[in-house]
C-alpha cells in the first residue's frame, strides 16, 4: 500500500497534521499519492508557503503569546477569564497536565513539514532543471531555520522535548521518542543554523518587500542565532551575530538616506547611530508605533507573521481574543495593574520616568480599566506637550478580520540582547588593570545601547532619562538592560522567556519570583513554592502525549495527578 502524503489547505497549500494524543499522528485532509507529487519546483514552494501559513494559526501564535508571556509580571486576567478554566489556571500556577497550553502538536506539526521538505526537496531539484542549485540550497536554509524556531520555541517553554529531524512518512517508524535534553538541542539548532546561513536569501526583489521581513531571510537567522547563543551562554557570538543584524540594518537605511541627500527630515535620521524609527512627529509621540504595529513590515523588523485585511484570508485571531477587538476590549487578558498605575507614581517603578511614550502606546483606558493596547489598536497618537500626557488611538480592529502583524524579531530587540550579552561578558572575578577597562568599555557599551532605545520614546525634557552613573555595576546593569526590554518588547511574547534565561543564568528564580509576584495572585503562595523549582519554569508534558509515549518522563516539578505526589527535582 502506497503511504500518502496529507496536504492541507490553510490559506494556501500547506502540510497539515493534527492529533489525538501522539504529536505525530497523521490525519488527512486531501490525500495525494507521494510519488506524484514531488516533481517540480512548484510543489515544494507551496509546502514553503504552506509552513509560513501554519506559523501564522491562532493556535500557534496564541501559543507564542501564553508561552513567552502570560506566566511573566506583565499580563493578568481580564474580560470572562473565568470561561477560560485553562488560562485561569496559568495566572495562578496551578497548571496540570491536561492544560491546553501544554499541547504542542501546532509546533511540531510545523517542524514534521519542514522535515519532509528537507527530504524530497534535493530530488525535486534533480527532477526539474528550473529549480537550481541556489534555489534549493536557499529553500534548505528557509526550512532549516523555520524548524529551528518552532523547536526554540519548544525547548523554552519545555526544556527537554523530542528532538527529530527526519519525516515521518513510513508506517514503521517510532514515533514514541524519549526528550533530548535542552542543551543537546539548543546546539544542534546552532550547528544547523551556521551551517545553513551562507545560502539564505539577503535581499528580496524590491517589488516584494513584505517578502523582507514576512520570510526568513539571513538578517533573521543572524538574529535567532543571537538569542540561541544567549541562551547558551556563548556571549561573544551573541555580539557577533547581534552586529551582524545591526551592520545589515544600518547600511541599507544608509543607503537610504543617501538618496535623501540634504531633503531629509530631523524625524529621517537615525538615531544615537542607529536606524530607528523616530517616535516623535511634531509634537506628537507614536509615529514608531504606527509604522512598526500599524502600518508594519516597517525597517526595523527581521521576521514577522504577516496578515492582510483581506476578509477571505486568515486573521490573526490570538491578538483579538487574548488583547482585544472593537466588540469586547480588554480581551481575554489585560495589563498588570501595578503596570497601569505606574505613572501615579512620583518615581515609577516599571519605566524610567514619567515621559515614555510607550506606557500610553502599550496600554489604554476603558475608564474603570485597562487593555492591552499594543496589537489590538492600529495606531496611538501621544500628547506630549499637554500638562498631563494622554493619547488618542486609533480603531481597534474587527473581531473576526484582526490584520495586525505578529512580531517574532525587530531590531531594538536584537540591539537589547546584544546589551545583555555585553553586560555578562564582564568578569567580576578578574581584578587586573586591564580587566578594569574592558569592565567600563563592555557597561557603557551596554548602557549607550539601552540609552538609546529609552531615548527613542522619551518626550522629557529638563528631567527624566537615564544616567550612566546609577547603573555602575554588572548587576545594576543587568537589571537595566532587562527593565528596559520589558518595557521596549512588553506584549509581545518575550518577557517569561526573558526571565527563564536570568534563572537558568544564575541558577536559581529569586529575581524571577520577585518580578512576577509584584502583580499578585489569589494564590501566592502557591505560585512562590511552585517557581521555587527551576523545573516549575517549565510546562508539564501533556497527558495525552504521556499517554502514548512510553519514553517520554512527566517534569517532576508537576505532581502525580493521581496521588499529588512529587518526584526529586532534577538539576539544571
Amino acid at each position: 500500500m502506497k503511504r500518502k502524503l496529507i496536504i492541507g489547505l490553510i490559506g494556501c497549500m500547506g502540510l497539515t497534521f493534527t492529533s489525538c494524543g501522539d504529536f505525530l499522528d497523521l490525519e488527512p485532509l486531501n490525500e495525494i499519492i507521494l510519488e506524484n507529487f514531488w516533481n517540480e519546483k512548484s510543489d515544494v514552494e507551496n509546502i514553503v508557503a504552506g509552513c509560513y501559513a501554519s506559523l501564522q494559526s491562532q493556535e500557534v501564535v496564541e501559543r507564542m503569546m501564553a508561552w513567552g508571556e502570560f506566566r511573566s509580571d506583565n499580563i493578568i486576567g481580564g474580560t470572562n477569564i473565568s470561561g477560560n478554566e485553562s488560562l485561569e489556571n496559568v495566572f495562578k500556577e496551578n497548571i496540570k497536565s491536561d492544560n491546553t497550553f501544554t499541547n504542542w502538536d501546532p509546533f511540531y506539526s510545523i517542524i514534521n513539514t519542514c522535515n519532509t521538505v528537507l527530504h524530497y526537496a534535493p530530488g525535486v531539484a534533480e527532477k526539474d532543471p528550473t529549480f537550481t542549485k541556489s534555489e534549493l540550497d536557499a529553500t534548505i536554509a528557509e526550512v532549516s531555520t523555520i524548524r529551528a524556531l518552532c523547536y526554540f520555541y519548544l525547548i523554552r517553554a519545555f526544556r527537554d522535548v523530542p528532538y527529530v529531524t527526519e519525516p515521518f512518512i513510513d508506517d514503521t517508524q517510532e514515533m514514541a521518542l524519549p526528550a533530548t535534553p535542552f542543551y543537546d538541542v539548543l546546539d544542534s539548532l546552532i550547528t544547523d543554523l551556521e551551517a545553513v546561513k551562507p545560502y539564505a536569501v539577503k535581499k528580496y526583489p524590491s517589488n516584494k518587500l513584505d517578502y523582507q521581513t514576512g520570510r526568513l531571510t539571513q538578517d533573521a537567522i543572524h538574529a535567532l542565532l543571537c538569542d540561541l547563543h544567549l541562551w547558551k551562554q556563548n556571549y561573544e557570538a551573541a555580539v557577533r551575530y547581534a552586529d551582524l543584524v545591526i551592520d545589515a540594518k544600518t547600511a541599507d537605511y544608509q543607503k537610504v538616506l543617501d538618496k535623501l541627500a540634504g531633503n531629509a527630515s530631523v524625524e529621517d535620521q537615525m538615531i544615537g547611530g542607529y536606524p530607528l524609527i523616530s517616535d516623535r512627529l511634531s509634537s506628537y509621540y507614536g509615529n514608531a508605533y504606527d509604522m512598526i504595529f500599524g502600518t508594519g513590515n516597517s525597517r526595523e523588523s527581521i521576521f514577522e507573521l504577516n496578515y492582510s485585511s483581506e476578509k477571505t484570508m486568515p486573521s490573526n485571531g490570538a491578538v483579538s481574543y487574548y488583547y482585544g477587538n472593537e466588540e469586547t476590549y480588554p480581551g481575554i487578558v489585560k495589563p498588570a495593574e501595578f503596570i497601569t498605575t505606574d505613572m501615579t507614581l512620583d518615581r515609577p517603578n516599571v519605566y524610567a520616568h514619567k515621559y515614555d511614550s510607550r506606557y500610553y502606546e502599550n496600554m489604554q483606558s476603558t475608564g474603570t480599566t485597562y487593555g492591552i493596547n499594543k496589537y489590538a489598536s492600529n495606531s496611538s497618537i501621544v500628547n506630549a506637550s499637554a500638562s498631563t500626557p494622554d493619547a488618542a488611538y486609533g480603531s481597534m480592529y474587527a473581531k473576526d478580520n484582526c490584520y495586525a502583524n505578529w512580531i517574532v524579531y525587530r531590531l531594538t530587540d536584537v540591539m537589547l540582547m546584544k546589551a545583555e550579552a555585553m553586560v555578562q561578558l564582564i568578569d567580576e572575578n578578574d581584578t587586573t588593570e586591564n580587566a578594569a577597562a574592558v569592565r567600563d568599555s563592555l557597561l557603557r557599551g551596554a548602557f549607550e545601547i539601552v540609552s538609546v532605545v529609552n531615548s527613542r520614546s522619551s518626550f522629557a525634557s529638563t528631567e527624566g532619562g537615564i544616567s550612566y552613573g546609577d547603573f555602575s555595576s554588572k548587576t545594576q546593569m543587568t537589571n537595566l538592560v532587562l527593565d528596559e526590554r520589558n518595557r521596549e518588547l512588553m506584549f509581545e511574547g518575550k518577557r517569561w522567556f526573558d526571565l527563564v534565561r536570568r534563572a537558568e543564568r544564575e541558577g536559581n528564580t529569586s529575581y524571577l519570583i520577585a518580578q512576577v509576584t509584584r502583580k499578585g495572585s489569589d494564590n501566592a503562595s502557591v505560585v512562590q513554592s511552585k517557581l521555587s523549582r527551576m523545573d516549575g519554569l517549565y510546562w508539564p508534558y501533556n497527558k495525552e502525549e504521556l499517554q502514548v509515549n512510553p519514553n517520554l518522563k512527566q517534569n517532576p516539578a508537576y505532581p502525580n495527578e493521581d496521588d499529588g505526589s512529587y518526584e526529586n527535582t532534577m538539576t539544571k
